[in-house]
């Protein structure tokens, strides 16, 4: 071999190793047989969601081993490991991503939400022995994870002459379990679906629009009453960490007589132990939503206020999604969105604004 090709090689092997550091791991709670899956992260926002690794090892579990990552990056990182039990190369998820399969993080940190980087991470000297003991658990638990606090669920008003806003205390009961998910006024079961696929059973609490006595211009139309919304929900998350969310709702308690689609597009970010998820969306409201909020019936029409009827209507949002873990137990959840509304909501003569306001907020105690 020529001098100059030995130095180019020579050159290309230190510099893929140089730097890199070597991970010791002993796992325990280890099945006597199985697959063990070791994971090495960089990335905050790819340790958010699980996904994306900087290094990746396979191993047959053999009692007493310890299992190894030669490779790994130096600088700050965080260790997953889990256990592979049907063997399918992927961790298994509940239909919110909560893994199903037992998993281990560094600095043994089990979350009870999105897992923050932070709390797992250490720092990893270039051409360094890094020994890590690790525990798995479930993530789940036996029973489920049951969290409780306080919360308040919120809409602002679009209509004439009315400055009062609807905000709504509540208790904030939140419950993840292998299928079922409770947080706050929406409930999701799962019925179908794989690592990015998932098709749920959905539920929600619907705020009423607005009370006759909140504005001159909505006397005589009556409360409109709070409901209960049931439907559907695909959920695909797709490359570098986007999520796709495609629902339907209808009245279930036939109060509005109507339904609605929604469909968002959404990506976390990680900052610490804060979580923040931006996302923009697109609602179908059917003509039975739509006049229920912002229609007036002829029966209630008068000289300053005259019949207005609308058919199936579009709005768009925008949205933040705020997750912050005070402690592995204690978290604060707020999500707020901007809806925008179509010229033929804001062409009613009830309505004086083209945006509304809406969200939800809570502290809660995971146990």
């Amino acid at each position: 071999m020529s001098l100059p090709r030995y130095l180019l090689l020579l050159f290309l092997f230190g510099a893929t190793t140089a730097g890199a550091s070597e991970i010791v791991v002993k796992v325990r709670n280890l099945p006597e047989t199985g697959t063990l899956v070791l994971q090495v992260y960089d990335d905050p926002n790819a340790f958010g969601v699980f996904r994306r690794p900087a290094r990746e090892q396979r191993y047959e579990i053999r009692v007493g081993q310890e299992y190894r990552i030669t490779d790994a990056p130096s600088g700050a990182i965080a260790v997953l490991v889990y256990l592979d039990e049907n063997n399918n190369r992927a961790l298994d998820r509940n239909f919110i991503g909560i893994p199903r399969e037992p998993v281990g993080l560094s600095n043994n940190y089990q979350p009870k939400g999105p897992p923050s980087f932070q709390r797992a991470a250490f720092t990893a000297q270039p051409d360094s022995r890094i020994d890590l003991d690790i525990a798995l658990f479930a993530v789940l638990g036996e029973t489920g994870q049951w969290g409780v606090g306080l919360g308040a669920i919120g809409r602002s008003s679009p209509y004439v002459g009315s400055d009062t806003n609807v905000i709504q205390p509540i208790p904030a009961i939140t419950y993840f379990g292998e299928r079922l998910q409770w947080v706050g006024p929406n409930l999701r079961f799962g019925v179908w679906g794989g690592d990015d696929l998932r098709l749920a059973l959905t539920g929600s609490y619907r705020v009423g629009a607005y009370e006759e006595s909140d504005s001159a211009a909505l006397k005589g139309l009556g409360d409109r009453e709070s409901t209960l919304m049931g439907g559907l929900a695909l959920v695909y998350e797709g490359a570098r960490g986007f999520t796709l969310d495609l629902g339907y709702e209808h009245d279930l308690l036939d109060q509005i007589g109507g339904g609605s689609v929604v469909a968002r597009l959404s990506r976390g970010f990680q900052f610490g132990n804060l979580r923040l998820t931006p996302g923009i969306g697109a609602n179908w409201i059917s003509g039975g939503l739509a006049n229920h909020d912002f229609g007036v019936p002829a029966a209630a029409a008068t000289a300053s206020r005259p019949a207005y009827h609308l058919s199936d209507t579009f709005t768009a949002e925008v949205g933040l999604g705020v997750f912050y873990e005070f402690t592995e137990n204690w978290r604060a959840v707020f999500n707020v969105a901007l809806e925008q509304l179509g010229s033929d909501i804001t062409d009613s003569p009830i309505v004086d604004t083209d945006q509304v306001i809406k969200g939800f907020a809570a502290i809660t105690y995971t146990f």
